[in-house]
């Protein structure tokens, strides 16, 4: 009896201690139970901020690559009877236009990247026949990307009055084309070899939206001015150096180590250097 009483003993002790440590263990998983769910809340959290960091440097990026809105400059300047530049209304009349012809062949990238450089505008006038190679395509789309508006100056420089329509058409027209294949846009400007034009090439550039355009004076395809020291000296002291200047170079040697002392010659005398976009255009 004593023993039976015992083990009945026993075995509520036993169902005791399993209902304390039934409860215990429930206890602390109750305890637990707030802190993964601020663990998860603390996850959530860091992932949503993680999303919206995403988000604003997506909105950054997206933001940067957006082109800026750039409105159509208003020109300040036209072009005159004399090929020279006239302000339209208050602009600064002591400027000079710089322009290069028969680019690009050698020298072409230097002088773009020397005028760059100097804060220099300019506009390079192309002939088609130096972006036909894929060499010479990839020299147009460095001096474009420099910034310099580039210029139309015949497919192959040949003398426009001694061509019939239809060349002098692939002439213009053509070299048109092939310049908007290789860097996206057409000329404004046009400029005939030797300055000599035809009606049917001043129809075709009307045609084109191109200003028409010679120059007031140059000097380095002159035997005696094939010299840096020489022609800069001339460019930039010639009688012929008045407000508007249209200044006429070339994608020369010389001309490129003359350029330097061109430019600064020109500052120095007080001359602005007339920036194209500001030019009236068809």
């Amino acid at each position: 009896m004593k023993r039976l009483v015992g083990l009945m003993i026993l075995a509520l002790v036993l169902a005791a201690c399993s209902g304390v440590s039934s409860q215990s263990k429930s206890e602390e998983e109750t305890k637990d139970e707030p802190k993964k769910e601020q663990s998860a809340e603390a996850e959530k959290s860091d992932d949503s901020k993680e999303a919206k960091n995403e988000d604003t440097e997506k909105s950054v990026e997206e933001k940067e690559s957006e082109p800026a809105d750039t409105a159509p400059v208003e020109p300040q300047y036209q072009i005159t009877g004399n090929w020279s530049f006239e302000p339209i209304a208050d602009a600064n009349p002591q400027v000079a236009l710089i322009t290069i012809d028969d680019a690009p062949d050698e020298h072409g990238v230097e002088m773009a990247k020397t005028l760059k450089e100097m804060n220099a505008p300019a506009i390079f006038f192309v002939n088609g026949h130096f972006i036909d190679s894929e060499e010479g395509a990839e020299k147009l789309k460095k001096i474009h990307e420099m910034g310099f508006p580039i210029g139309n100056h015949t497919y192959s420089h040949s003398s426009l009055p001694d061509l019939s329509k239809e060349e002098q058409k692939e002439e213009i027209v053509g070299l048109n084309d092939r310049i908007e294949e290789i860097i996206g846009e057409r000329p404004r400007f046009f400029r005939a070899p030797f300055g000599q034009n035809t009606d049917y090439s001043k129809q075709l550039a009307a045609e084109e939206n191109m200003l028409l355009m010679n120059w007031t004076y140059g000097y380095d395809w002159n035997k005696e001015y094939m010299d840096a020291s020489k022609l800069a000296d001339i460019m930039v002291n010639t009688e012929l150096l008045n407000n508007g200047a249209n200044l006429l170079m070339h994608d020369r040697e010389w001309t490129s180590k003359a350029l330097p002392d061109i430019v600064k010659g020109l500052k120095d005398k007080g001359y602005e250097l007339l920036d194209p976009s500001l030019i009236k255009t068809p």
